[in-house]
């Protein structure tokens, strides 16, 4: 999907994108779509007059507020009840400890940080629901940190789009390099845990055996 952007965007519009920035911003089963790079494919087709990048900016920045209180709102009502279920990789007791003691401690920062990392930030204001932060905070710093994401993103995809001739041949390794980079901090976080490397292995055998 990735590498279709370009082709996809297009057709879905502004509604589409605000579809999915909204999704992955705060609903569980947006944790697979692609934000960073659909920011930026987004940028890119709007210097190329594809989109207005105002409307766009504004858009997507909205989508990714609105989606990040959606999401403390579940984890604020309904979020505790996923951790009194069996254990799992994402809905595990001893996760839910570290994330109440983490938001604890570096909570703000949290919630702007979370929008550069892939799967995190939708899992990021769920937890700060379920945790003890107040809204007017996490409010405050959702906007500060959508701003950052939403609105960074896809105008630095327009600016580059607009400073570079043909930076269009250039787009997918840019989006691939951009994928990485978002995925990266999280793979490091999971896989620097003995239990998180324990479960993933576990999980491996058993597809393997299927």
């Amino acid at each position: 999907m990735h590498f279709d952007l370009k082709v996809i965007l297009p057709a879905i519009g502004y509604l589409g994108i605000a579809a999915i920035v909204f999704a992955e911003s705060g609903l569980l089963i947006g944790f697979f779509l692609p934000g960073d790079s659909l920011l930026f494919t987004a940028g890119f087709l709007a210097s190329q007059g594809v989109f207005d990048i105002k409307i766009l900016a504004i858009v997507c920045f909205v989508c990714a507020v609105v989606g990040d209180s959606v999401g403390y709102a579940f984890g604020n009502k309904l979020g505790r009840k996923l951790f009194q279920k069996k254990d799992s990789l994402l809905f595990h007791q001893d996760n839910l400890k570290r994330a109440e003691e983490f938001y604890e401690r570096h909570g703000k920062k949290t919630i702007i940080l979370a929008r550069f990392m892939p799967v995190v930030r939708t899992f990021a204001p769920i937890v700060a629901g379920i945790g003890t932060m107040h809204y007017s905070t996490f409010l405050t710093y959702n906007i500060i940190g959508g701003f950052l994401w939403a609105v960074g993103v896809t105008v630095a995809g327009y600016f580059l789009g607009q400073a570079i001739p043909n930076v269009d041949r250039y787009l997918l390794p840019i989006i691939i390099l951009i994928i990485i980079g978002s995925i990266a901090p999280t793979a490091y976080h999971i896989l620097k845990d003995p239990g998180h490397r324990k479960q993933i292995m576990n999980m491996i055998r058993k597809m393997i055996k299927k």
